[in-house]
């Protein structure tokens, strides 16, 4: 990061941070993606699998991985106020804290996936693909979120290409133990979801020790020593990280879970159901990847500038990511509308999931609407470490106001399972009017905007 002095000049460093993290992103969702097409073409059974595992895994690991999203505008306001001698320390902290969680997340998972699964009406091999996908994947939860920590330092930085880089070295690796653990080559059992599982958290291995490697021996990452010199855990300093990063964390959970919960009330329709539903949610995920990308990079420009005392440039650069995501997700409901039946056909061979399908990705157009308003002010209210009130908006938006009215829309309604996508809509809208409203009380805590051209 540097300081602009022009609106032109703002434009070129926002793109310049903004195409290696949506690159990034984009690599790093195609994992899931390319595990929920390739299951997809073993069976609907192992679709569905792999559908019921990731609702459950996607809102806990986002939840806790959210704490470690906070050393990013911790690290971005340390270099924004020319306090680079502390950033050592902090992110070494952060590494303790991870591996912690880690494994506090392994070992109360190992416990409870039996019982939850129990609690659903699945087929038998839905469940079992399920639990082992699942299971597969804690192996890798350790270096996940080591390597996510080093991610958030390395992007703070402002050297967003470096974690493109790895993320481009990466993909092909999970590509290649997809096709062997999936289908079954060179002398593997074929395992279906629970072989997507399995070269996961091969690949999870592969990017923290590529990360590792990258920090300890190229600049300017070594100059901060980040591996060497470790001192003893230090409670205030994991404070001062838990206190931004829990509300975060929380945010990320109430958001990503209400999408879980929705797929787990799925499981009480037939599995032809839950496969479309996965096919469709997977893809606007996959478009999802936009306006999360652009979050992040105002959370390191806001955090710099913030930093700084640089107040109006902050705003500047919070109405330019809002903008530019809302053209983006215009380009991805047009896509997403034309496409729809192309779409369908990547993730199953069979009719009936195809026609289903379609009629999710209708509604998949609407959410990431809300999404693109939403997703980027809350990257700006991060780089401000100003997250406890989108904790609460996201609570209230989502889990009083979108799951119940979308409980209401399938249960009392023709809607039937599209209901709940409905409700995702209302829960998606309203959290980015209470967004746009608190971003707003921010200009007005400050000097308004005053462009340079």
């Amino acid at each position: 990061m540097y300081k602009t002095h022009t609106l032109k000049q703002k434009i070129k460093l926002f793109l310049l941070l903004l195409y290696p993290i949506l690159i990034t992103q984009l690599g790093m969702y195609s994992m899931n993606f390319f595990d929920t097409i390739m299951t997809g073409q073993v069976s609907k059974e192992d679709l569905a699998g792999v559908a019921i595992g990731s609702s459950l895994w996607v809102p806990i690991f986002t939840g806790i991985n959210g704490i470690m999203l906070a050393i990013a505008p911790i690290v971005a306001q340390l270099t924004g106020a020319k306090q680079n001698n502390h950033v050592s320390y902090v992110v070494r902290q952060g590494v303790y804290l991870s591996f912690i969680l880690a494994v506090l997340l392994c070992i109360v998972g190992f416990f409870l996936v039996d019982p939850i699964l129990s609690l659903m009406d699945l087929e038998e091999k839905v469940r079992r693909v399920a639990k082992y996908y699942l299971l597969a994947l804690g192996t890798g939860i350790i270096p996940l979120f080591i390597y996510n920590l080093l991610h958030s330092f390395v992007d703070a930085l402002g050297h967003t290409r470096v974690t493109m880089l790895i993320t481009l070295i990466t993909l092909p690796f999970n590509l290649a133990f997809n096709y062997v653990f999936i289908f079954g080559k060179f002398g593997f059992p074929a395992m279906g979801g629970i072989g997507a599982g399995i070269a996961s958290s091969l690949t999870y291995w592969i990017a923290a020790l590529i990360a590792i490697l990258i920090i300890a021996k190229f600049r300017p990452f070594a100059s901060f020593s980040i591996l060497k010199g470790w001192e003893k855990p230090n409670w205030p300093t994991w404070k001062e990280q838990l206190k931004i990063g829990i509300p975060i964390g929380f945010a990320i959970f109430f958001e990503t879970s209400i999408f879980a919960a929705v797929t787990l009330f799925m499981s009480t329709y037939d599995t032809t159901t839950i496969a479309a539903h996965q096919a469709a949610m997977n893809f606007a995920s996959f478009i999802y990847m936009i306006p999360l990308s652009i979050s992040m990079t105002l959370t390191i420009a806001v955090g710099f500038e913030v930093g700084a005392k640089r107040f109006k440039d902050a705003k500047v650069y919070s109405y330019l990511g809002i903008g530019l995501a809302v053209i983006m997700a215009a380009i991805g409901g047009l896509i997403i509308y034309t496409f729809d039946y192309k779409v369908a056909s990547l993730y199953s061979n069979t009719p009936a999931v195809i026609e289903q399908t379609t009629y999710f990705l209708f509604y998949a157009i609407f959410f990431q609407l809300s999404d693109a308003f939403g997703a980027p002010i809350q990257g700006a209210l991060r780089g401000y470490k100003d997250v406890n009130i989108t904790f609460f908006m996201a609570l209230v938006s989502y889990w009083v106001i979108g799951l119940p009215s979308g409980y209401l829309f399938a249960n009392y309604t023709e809607l039937g399972p599209y209901g709940y996508w409905m409700g995702l809509i209302i829960g998606l809208a309203a959290g980015a009017v209470a967004l746009m409203y608190r971003l707003n009380q921010k200009r007005t805590e400050n000097e308004p905007i005053q462009q340079s051209l």
